[in-house]
């Protein structure tokens, strides 16, 4: 394939800090790239460098063969005087502008208008182009068209943002966070869009299935260098990690090396031979090397928290509205200790109202909420903590605590915990204006959890944290001894830390699942397969009135009638090799190796399940009755 985007000795310093030095890289036509770095890395930089909307600070970027660009920001960039029509359609391309103008004159009086409308359309062949804008704006949840952009939600602003940008068809696609402020439906659909269609993309995610079932390269940037790695996430922890272990054997090397080399340079004479010149210099350059840093995950994160007592918390019989929208009808559930609950469902369904009714922040309009005297919120709001910029960030933890207690007895500084959610000791004394979005997040998180709660309430805490942040809060929680009631549509996340699911359905129904994200996607999936099927044998007996009215559909040949056979008797058998390794697995007499092949040959089961009961469908509806 051609190359499309060519990066060579690209360098970006933020003040004193050096971001990136010297970096080249280089994207193909449909490669499909992800970008990894720890918050205030550099990563949103580089993409507004690529973009042309930020300088550099030397090298270059080349884009080849005119390649058009659009790039979806972190923060949309929209005209708040505008309704989400006009913005959709707020573009020089010819054939939005045609679409513009038809989807215009459907709703205006004038048949002159709609007449000429159709011609053109028909003259560039928009009406696919119409269906697929169509379908994204659906699948994004933007059906109000005439919605003013300065009365929508930040989050429906970000999948406007989005929307504009997969409209637009460009030849290279740039995506800062683009999963940010979506439902799961909205996430799997996108999923199934970047990978389905012919797409050159470069993305910064840290949803981390996402990024796996998406991309085939990806970029690590670490302390101002990037780390080329082909293969998907899975491949790139794999390969990361050994350059890490490589480096830290290297590094180690070197400190034993520079211990002699350090009892040679105190002994050395005065006098200084070319030989000893050089040595000199290499026992620098050891120095240097033996003084790297690695990020090591070795840290307990455990904290002591409040006693908790027998009473956690009691929801009985709470109902709630918003105006005429049903959020709770009835809903009752009593806590138990050391329970970790997820909740999740589509945008708008209720989920933070329901997290503030357990903390007491809106009271139910019916029902009760108990909360036992012993308990202890810590509330992770979606929306954060504004910051004073002009402070340093050692005084906002210190405002908080100057000692934290840990869960095993042991007493930390508050700025030894900074530290423990990578904020080395020289961004102490840095002020808070300074930081990057996700750094905000991070330092958020930090004066949550150094309250000591025992009982955690996090509403949609995965945005704009960086992969590493969010594998240390998932230590963090998996050790944590109090309970944990979490909003998010970080599947990943959902799958490693609750073991039961609240799923939000709409006008109020909550579905009480006892499992995680991945073991409910499946129980939801088989039940869409048995109602596909039943429907299928619904159609094959229709009623006498029905038989004599339609025309019979032209029955199955030959060939077909033995694949139908074939497929019923394929499909029994998968099913019954399901089960035996549901049960294999949820045994827990596994070892490591046989639970990956077995987790491996569960997944490509599901998948030709799915695959051979929609032939078996197809084929249904063909098979005379």
């Amino acid at each position: 394939m051609p190359t499309l985007l060519q990066v060579e000795n690209l360098t970006r310093h933020f003040g004193e800090k050096v971001l990136f030095e010297n970096i080249s890289f280089s994207i193909n036509q449909y490669q499909k790239v992800a970008l990894i770095a720890s918050n205030g890395a550099g990563k949103t930089s580089l993409l507004s460098i690529i973009n042309g909307t930020e300088p550099s600070d030397g090298g270059t970027v080349t884009l080849f063969n005119q390649a058009r660009v659009a790039y979806l920001r972190q923060e949309p960039e929209l005209n708040e005087n505008l309704t989400v029509f006009d913005e959709v359609y707020a573009t020089s391309n010819e054939m939005l502008r045609t679409i513009h103008d038809y989807e215009e004159a459907l709703e205006s009086p004038g048949k002159n208008l709609l007449s000429k409308a159709i011609e053109r359309m028909e003259a560039i062949n928009g009406w696919d182009y119409e269906n697929r804008i169509k379908q994204i704006l659906t699948r994004l949840s933007l059906a109000d068209m005439h919605q003013p952009v300065s009365a929508l939600s930040g989050g429906q602003k970000k999948r406007l943002s989005l929307a504009k940008t997969l409209i637009s068809e460009p030849d290279f696609l740039i995506l800062d966070e683009p999963t940010n402020h979506l439902d799961i439906d909205m996430i799997e659909w996108l999923e199934e869009y970047l990978t389905r269609n012919q797409i050159t993309l470069l993305m910064v995610t840290h949803d981390r299935y996402f990024l796996n079932r998406v991309c085939d390269e990806i970029l690590e940037m670490e302390n101002g260098r990037l780390f080329r790695h082909k293969g998907n996430y899975e491949y790139f922890l794999e390969k990361s990690q050994e350059r890490k272990e490589n480096e830290t054997q290297e590094t180690e090397k070197a400190r034993n090396i520079l211990r002699t080399e350090a009892e040679w340079m105190r002994r050395m004479p005065k006098a200084r031979t070319t030989k000893s010149k050089a040595r000199i210099d290499s026992f620098y350059e050891l120095k240097e090397k033996a003084a790297n840093k690695t990020w090591e995950r070795s840290m307990n994160l455990g904290m002591e928290g409040a006693r908790m007592g027998k009473k956690i918390l009691e929801v009985h019989d709470v109902s709630f509205s918003w105006g005429d929208k049903p959020i709770l009808d009835h809903f009752g559930y009593i806590f138990k200790r050391r329970e970790k609950i997820g909740i999740i469902g589509k945008n708008g369904s209720g989920k933070s109202t329901f997290l503030d009714i357990v903390t007491s922040g809106i009271r139910p309009q019916k029902g009760t909420v108990e909360t036992g005297g012993t308990i202890k919120f810590g509330h992770y709001r979606q929306e954060g903590l504004t910051f004073d910029g002009q402070i340093r960030v050692i005084d906002v933890v210190k405002s908080i605590a100057d000692i934290v207690q840990l869960s095993n007895g042991e007493k930390v500084s508050a700025a030894h915990f900074l530290n423990y959610f990578m904020f080395p000791y020289p961004m102490h004394h840095q002020f808070v204006y300074k930081l990057s979005g996700g750094e905000k997040r991070r330092l958020y998180l930090v004066t949550v959890l150094m309250q000591n709660p025992n009982f955690l309430i996090l509403d949609e805490p995965t945005n704009d944290l960086d992969i590493l942040t969010l594998n240390i809060l998932e230590d963090y929680l998996a050790s944590f001894q109090g309970c944990v009631l979490v909003v998010t549509h970080d599947r990943f996340f959902l799958d490693k830390i609750v073991d039961h699911l609240f799923v939000f359905e709409g006008n109020a129904v909550i579905k009480d699942f006892p499992g995680n994200y991945s073991q409910y996607r499946d129980w939801a999936d088989h039940k869409k397969r048995q109602a596909a099927i039943a429907r299928a044998g619904a159609v094959k007996e229709p009623s006498p009135s029905s038989a004599v009215i339609k025309p019979k559909k032209p029955g199955l040949n030959f060939k077909e009638k033995a694949e139908l056979e074939n497929l019923e008797k394929d499909i029994r058998l998968l099913e019954e090799e399901k089960n035996v390794l549901e049960a294999a697995l949820g045994s827990g007499s596994l070892n490591q190796q046989d639970l990956v092949d077995k987790s491996s040959r569960f997944s490509a089961l599901l998948s030709e399940i799915d695959s051979k009961t929609e032939r078996w469908m197809e084929l249904s509806e063909k098979n005379p009755v």
